[in-house]
């Protein structure tokens, strides 16, 4: 069977694209298929649209590819795919509607608000305090985020998130236990084994996640049963109600008081040999190949439904 396996990309997560579609490669071809990476060019509409490949593994991260562009491009094209569909793969993109619609289904969300235009950063102090939470909101793995930590660190903050996408947010900062619950559902959603974050720096940055040593992986992540059941439960209600497939990571903090808040919903995870998805699934006892068949096998399947 052949695979196409998506990645690389325009987006700033371009470079990590490439590792893991390098690795999903690699371990596809163990569990038996015939792989071939494809950039989402002129090269990907002629091979797909000429029926080259019998299923596309989305391994793209960031716009272009995770926001249900190429989604989109595969229904259009009637290849079965792996992972979310495009409604899920847009308002997980879209951190301000993603976090309206987790919200309204009750979960924990840092408060926050979409910022068109820099206004006095004394008001932002006043509502949200510090430190201050500054991102662009169509972008992930931290690229552009800027944690203010004194007033006059938020104008650059703004300035910076706004090099990377034309909408900002800022959010108020959460003090807490960092941590991620990965989701597969081939089809059935199961919740892997949940990682606790560590990283030397002060904040869990592109090079903390991506550069061999810059970050520890702990499981079970090190909190309270009760915490750890609450953010069980919100990680699965999120998954569920914003109608994610295949699989999907659901990154929060934990407060002091137990409090799982939900910062985002990554619905096309890193899949290198540092990222923390394929870590989970080692964790419960699938190897990355396993867990790559059963994703392709589970595409196949909703494609015939």
């Amino acid at each position: 069977m052949r695979v196409a396996v998506l990645c690389g990309g325009r987006s700033a997560e371009r470079a990590v694209s490439l590792q893991s579609g390098q690795a999903v490669q690699r371990a596809l071809r163990e569990a038996g298929y015939e792989p071939e990476l494809i950039e989402p060019d002129g090269q990907m509409f002629s091979a797909l649209g000429r029926g080259w490949f019998d299923v596309a593994f989305i391994a793209l991260h960031g716009r272009g590819g995770e926001d249900g562009c190429v989604q989109g491009a595969c229904e259009l094209l009637g290849v079965p795919y792996t992972g979310s569909g495009v409604l899920a793969s847009a308002l997980c993109m879209d951190k301000v509607r993603c976090n309206r619609w987790l919200a309204g289904l009750g979960l924990a969300i840092p408060p926050f608000e979409e910022l068109p235009e820099l206004i006095e950063p004394g008001l932002l102090v006043e509502r949200y305090g510090l430190p201050l939470v500054i991102k662009p909101i169509r972008e992930g793995s931290t690229v552009g985020l800027t944690i203010a930590r004194r007033e006059d660190q938020i104008a650059a903050g703004w300035e910076l998130a706004r090099k990377h996408d034309r909408r900002v947010m800022v959010q108020r900062f959460v003090a807490g236990t960092e941590i991620t619950t990965a989701v597969i559902a081939t089809p059935e959603p199961q919740l892997l084994p949940m990682i606790e974050i560590r990283y030397q720096g002060p904040v869990y940055d592109y090079a903390a996640k991506y550069t061999s040593g810059g970050s520890q992986h702990i499981i079970p992540a090190r909190i309270p049963g009760p915490a750890r059941e609450r953010a069980e439960e919100s990680a699965r209600t999120a998954f569920v109600g914003l109608g994610c497939e295949g699989l999907a990571r659901v990154d929060a903090i934990v407060d002091g008081d137990g409090v799982p808040w939900l910062l985002e919903v990554n619905t096309v995870p890193g899949l290198t040999d540092l990222s923390l998805f394929p870590d989970a699934a080692r964790a419960a006892g699938i190897a990355f190949p396993d867990l790559c068949d059963r994703l392709v096998r589970a595409a196949l399947d909703r494609a015939q439904q």
